[in-house]
């Protein structure tokens, strides 16, 4: 994101880093070495600040989220990790047939009658 983007803009950003390690632990009710671990599972990869600090994103605290809700019900944190990762690409794929089907039935002139 660049600097003369409108900071409004930033703040409805989904992906913008706006949180730092502490504020994010604080927002999820977690430690930062919560976050570092999830980061070394290569779950989420924070963007680093001119300082080197990591940075997190809204959509990075809602995956964290996910995490953690499995790993308070005892999914091993590498388990939880892949889970969240497994479960983040069987929701892209199902978006992108949904895609691809209206494309089809568009092409086709076949009304949408829903998912079947």
């Amino acid at each position: 994101m660049e600097a003369d983007t409108p900071l409004s803009d930033r703040l409805d950003d989904d992906d913008y880093p706006a949180y730092t390690m502490g504020r994010a632990a604080e927002m999820l009710g977690t430690t930062p070495g919560f976050l570092r671990a999830i980061g070394e599972a290569r779950l989420i990869t924070p963007l680093r600040s001119e300082g080197g600090h990591r940075r997190y994103s809204r959509y990075q605290l809602r995956i964290a989220a996910r995490a953690r809700e499995l790993v308070d019900r005892g999914t091993p944190i590498e388990a939880a990790c892949r889970i969240v990762i497994l479960e983040d690409q069987l929701e892209e794929a199902q978006r992108i047939n949904a895609e691809y089907r209206r494309a089809a039935q568009e092409a086709s002139g076949v009304p949408d009658r829903g998912p079947s």
